[in-house]
């Protein structure tokens, strides 16, 4: 098959939200909890990063990963502490972040994003909508520790919520930001133009740690260069959007290697998306 017509046929299959459902998985998914800042810890693997937060009074996550994952979350959390989960926060919609959402609402934990992404959970028929969804801002008090959610505007998602911790400076982005290539969901309201905006509003927050959606704990003057990474990316791309005609010419001359990230699939099955959104900018 041809590399156009490949990708053209999974970037038609992406719509369907397939590459955020669980894949197949033949032995128990491996997760790894450590600790980022007091109270404060992230367990890694098998779908986004989770975030754990402990307050004397139960624990918020944000960020629940596959419905496979959710009993070895809960393990994870019982190795540090004996409070019990009471809130989670979804960063977005997409199963790797809000999977576990329905197991959870069963057992009672109250879960909270913004409306985009509800709406977006609802209109793909996700398991575990949840009942509470926020506007531009959540604010949550538990047991002596504060956690707000922002929304700032469209990045990855229509839905994108920043989870942070003042207390700790530190922030929680979901795939808003990552350690590796962009993945832009334009089926879902995502915009290549918004991002960069969306993160420079993140950036007015008082933080010097970030927990990004995937990879390892990060910086503040990480996100600072992936934003300019990204924007690289973003104006090439515009470039070579007014240049070539069509698609194909396009892609035949853009490398993500040239941005500093490794060669990823999901995001050129949105290149239609990405050279559809510059061409018209």
């Amino acid at each position: 098959m041809p590399q156009a017509l490949l990708l053209r046929t999974t970037f038609a299959l992406l719509l369907t939200g397939a590459f955020f459902a669980a894949k197949p998985q033949l032995e128990p998914p491996k997760l790894d909890i450590s600790k980022v800042k007091e109270n404060l810890y992230v367990i890694e693997g098998d779908g986004g990063n989770t975030g754990v937060y402990i307050t004397g009074d139960g624990v918020i996550l944000t960020d629940v990963k596959f419905p496979r994952d959710v009993e070895i979350i809960l393990e994870k959390v019982k190795s540090v502490t004996d409070q019990k989960v009471r809130y989670v926060y979804n960063t977005h919609h997409h199963g790797d972040h809000s999977g576990g959402n329905e197991k959870l609402l069963a057992q009672g934990v109250e879960i909270l994003l913004h409306e985009n992404a509800r709406r977006n959970i609802v209109e793909k028929k996700q398991p575990g909508a949840p009942r509470i969804a926020f506007a531009d801002r959540s604010e949550l008090w538990l047991g002596g520790k504060h956690v707000q959610a922002r929304h700032f505007g469209r990045s990855h998602t229509n839905g994108d919520a920043v989870v942070y911790y003042p207390e700790l400076k530190t922030i929680q982005t979901g795939d808003m930001f990552v350690r590796q290539a962009p993945v832009i969901d334009y089926s879902a309201g995502g915009s290549a133009i918004e991002w960069t905006k969306t993160i420079d509003q993140v950036l007015a927050l008082d933080f010097d740690t970030v927990i990004p959606g995937h990879g390892p704990v990060s910086t503040r003057a990480d996100l600072i260069k992936w934003r300019k990474d990204f924007e690289t990316m973003r104006d090439r791309m515009s470039t070579l959007s007014k240049k070539y005609a069509t698609v194909d010419e396009a892609m035949a001359q853009f490398r993500l290697e040239d941005y500093g990230w490794a060669s990823n699939p999901a995001l050129f099955k949105r290149f239609e998306g990405l050279y559809s959104e510059m061409k018209g900018r």
